[in-house]
């Protein structure tokens, strides 16, 4: 198995792809490389001097920053890290794509070059959320800012299959965010994805899931648009580190606190674990027709480990066989 990671992709690139390369290696049988796509004298600098087993460099001159509009810069640069690395996918090479970079590069490129699944208007990013009775799935978070209810059920098809291969649960129930419970609630936009929801999902579709009840819902998949995914991933992330910041400011107050702390810290651990973003790596771009992971811009050596791994087990699963196959069954419903 071959995976292409972008070396040059993220906040904290190269050394966090260069490092999470090595501790991901470090725990795989023979068999398994890594294509690291990016500059090749920064990268074997970053290696020590030279190319660990496992790894394998290919070299670009290019990088797409966070401030370029991400569908001019396939044209622009076409010697970038995320052109070459997707590239490498299309022609064989690799058997996945892994990027903390431009997102929108990393969307627009995939289109391009790889293409969606016959039958899907579009793809979409599913993010896997930690709840106390278990985890959720919300799709989209970025791919479509814009979206129209026939994408939106698709995104809810896509993401029931993702939620079986991540939870094993088939047949998931499927919620929609939105400000009401009621049917009427929402733009116009919400109001037909709800009554094309109802239609064409009816032993799934549980309805209307407000911002309040996103956690506690009985719903395991959260469809929404891009925008309102996006903005919810992001405050979840921010709500995390403002309570571990300020859980820490309160113990640092009175020694009585560091005592309790201290016995506590196992349990302090394994809470910040389940809500890690880390811990889960990179969401699936669903819907394209190759493998492609999209990690946080701000990833670790353990996110990208993550990502890498998460890369993997949708090649061994064949996640995007099962989504084929659904798009398949609900042709009818998306022509």
């Amino acid at each position: 198995m071959k995976i292409a990671l972008d070396a040059m992709g993220g906040d904290l690139a190269p050394r966090s792809p260069v490092l999470g390369t090595l501790q991901f290696l470090q725990d795989q049988t023979s068999g398994m490389e890594v294509i690291l796509v990016g500059d090749k004298t920064i990268l074997i600098e970053e290696l020590g001097g030279s190319t660990p087993k496992g790894i394998r460099i290919h070299h670009t001159t290019q990088v797409v920053t966070m401030h370029e509009q991400g569908s001019k810069a396939i044209k622009t640069k076409p010697d970038s890290s995320i052109v070459q690395g997707i590239n490498l996918v299309k022609d064989g090479l690799a058997d996945a794509f892994v990027s903390a970079g431009h997102t929108g590069a990393i969307i627009a490129t995939s289109l391009l070059s790889l293409g969606c699944i016959e039958g899907l208007r579009r793809p979409a990013l599913a993010a896997y959320i930690p709840t106390a009775t278990g985890g959720k799935i919300i799709c989209d978070v970025g791919a479509n800012p814009d979206a129209r209810p026939e994408h939106m059920l698709q995104f809810a098809i896509m993401a029931a299959i993702y939620f079986d291969h991540v939870e094993g649960k088939s047949n998931p129930k499927i919620g929609l965010v939105n400000i009401g419970s009621e049917p009427s609630k929402g733009s116009e936009l919400y109001q037909e994805t709800h009554k094309l929801l109802k239609k064409e999902l009816p032993n799934d579709f549980i309805g209307n899931v407000e911002g309040r009840h996103l956690l506690d819902s009985p719903a395991d998949i959260l469809i929404c648009d891009g925008f309102v995914g996006n903005t919810i991933l992001k405050f979840g992330e921010s709500w995390v580190s403002l309570f571990i910041g300020q859980l820490n400011k309160q113990i640092m107050n009175k020694r009585s606190y560091q005592m309790v702390a201290r016995m506590l810290q196992p349990v302090f651990t394994n809470l910040k674990k389940l809500y890690d973003y880390e811990e889960f790596g990179g969401v699936p771009l669903l819907g394209v027709n190759e493998v492609v992971i999209v990690s946080h811009g701000n990833s670790s050596p353990k996110a990208v480990k993550n990502s890498l791994l998460a890369a993997k087990k949708c090649i061994t699963e064949n996640l995007l066989g099962d989504i084929q196959h659904g798009i398949i069954e609900h042709m009818v419903v998306v022509n």
